[in-house]
């Protein structure tokens, strides 16, 4: 290797340990082969680094290239809860073939991972934590903290003989107390604990509730298994927000903005479908009253106007609602308060688009008329918009469903229709007499 090739080799090194997060951006806007090739061409424990910061897809896309021997070794030396991410977008065929290369402890913490639900405290857990005796010493403590190797902790945990949580210990605590101090003279009580199957809205509302850093999580006999910590949880807040944002407009959850074209087409298609059908049904009220309009050409110009107003109306009430929902604020118990607070705002604010759009028809159609069946159609289409704004992520809540998975269609669909045939009829029974 010449000079020139070694210093280059060098900042590459040192530019991926220093700077993974950078050159995992860099990396993902390059060709598949070319990160495949890369990556292939340095030693493994010089690109874990940048392996963590790889989006799951990616990752997955690229280690499906790597002989299978290799593989193993590189998913063996990420973080736990990444490999969890890239193991399961494997057929389950596949994720086994993995966790049997990587075996031992590794393989066994990261198939009881997966086993849990992605969304629930089992599964957005750290499953290596120290199981303390209250009878040791600071000194063993300290010395079971060091040979764990595990930077970050600031809470150990404590356990009796069945691994049911007795306490915790905090780590400045341990470090200020004396070398034979034990545990239990310094272990505080639990604050609070969470089950493996909990929901991750369960351990948001928990964690901010007491203000915890590492929250413990038990089996069903109560003993430990693991702990969330704080950077699990805030990197799960951050994908479930992103992820209703998906949702919402009917896209995948497992889409990234890197996927590939055929992994994007599959997942959006059937859904672009839905939206399709959702599109006859509202041009089919049109149809409805297709001699009305063809009798009074302008309401085929206010029609847009009406639907518009509608829809922004309903996608306010949505958002409202599904921010309250995933902040815990509201339940399904309220919702006959929620229902009428979005069905009053509907109103009101529909009176006063109602008056400023019945003007501006008025000057510019000089038919009392008209501006009269806008003005009407306008509190009417926007009362219902925003009852269905709310009313359809509580609907999709108390069915088990999750209220983000393509609301936002389904109140299109909605809004238009209501919008087009309040419109349309208060039209026919005015204009025709």
């Amino acid at each position: 290797m010449t000079s020139s090739n070694a210093i280059f080799e060098l900042l590459r090194k040192d530019y991926i340990n220093d700077y993974p997060m950078e050159a995992a951006k860099v990396l993902e806007r390059m060709p598949l082969e070319e990160i495949t090739d890369l990556l292939q061409s340095m030693d493994d424990e010089d690109t874990i680094s940048i392996w963590n910061q790889l989006s799951p897809d990616v990752a997955m896309r690229i280690l499906s290239d790597y002989p299978d021997e290799r593989a193993a070794k590189v998913l063996s030396s990420m973080e736990v809860d990444h490999v969890v991410s890239i193991l399961s977008l494997y057929d389950d065929e596949r994720r086994q073939q993995y966790l049997d290369m990587i075996g031992g402890e590794t393989s066994k913490e990261l198939t009881l991972m997966l086993s849990y639900p992605q969304d629930s405290a089992g599964g957005i857990m750290d499953p290596k934590v120290l199981l303390l005796q209250p009878e040791i010493t600071v000194l063993e403590a300290l010395d079971r903290v060091r040979k764990m190797r595990r930077r970050g902790i600031r809470i150990l945990f404590v356990v009796d003989e069945d691994k049911c949580l007795e306490g915790t210990v905090d780590v400045q605590d341990l470090a200020t107390s004396t070398s034979e101090t034990t545990l239990d003279e310094i272990m505080r009580p639990i604050k609070a604990s969470v089950n493996v199957m909990s929901s991750r809205e369960e351990v948001v509302e928990i964690l901010d509730q007491y203000q915890l850093t590492d929250l413990p999580v038990v089996d069903l006999n109560g003993r430990l298994v693991g702990a969330v910590r704080h950077q699990n949880l805030v990197a799960a807040a951050e994908d479930e927000a992103t992820t209703a944002i998906q949702t919402m407009v009917g896209v995948s959850r497992d889409e990234r903005a890197l996927s590939s074209v055929g992994f994007a087409v599959r997942k959006r298609l059937p859904w672009l479908h839905i939206n399709l059908a959702t599109a006859f049904l509202a041009a089919a009220v049109v149809g409805i009253f297709e001699s009305t309009i063809a009798a009074h050409t302008a309401l085929a110009v206010l029609l847009p106007v009406v639907a518009g107003q509608s829809g922004n109306t309903g996608a306010q009430a949505l958002a409202v609602t599904m921010r309250g929902l995933a902040l815990r604020e509201i339940r399904i118990r309220h919702w006959y308060r929620i229902l009428i607070k979005e069905m009053s705002a509907g109103f009101w604010n529909g009176l006063a688009i109602a008056l400023t759009t019945s003007l501006g028809v008025w000057i510019w159609s000089q038919s009392s008329t008209l501006a009269g069946i806008i003005a009407i159609s306008m509190v009417l289409s926007m009362v219902i918009a925003g009852i269905a704004g709310a009313g359809i992520p509580l609907l999709l809540t108390l069915a088990k469903q999750d209220p983000a998975q393509s609301s936002s269609i389904v109140l299109t669909t909605v809004t238009d229709v209501a919008g087009f045939f309040s419109f349309l009829a208060i039209a026919t029974l005015l204009l025709d007499k």
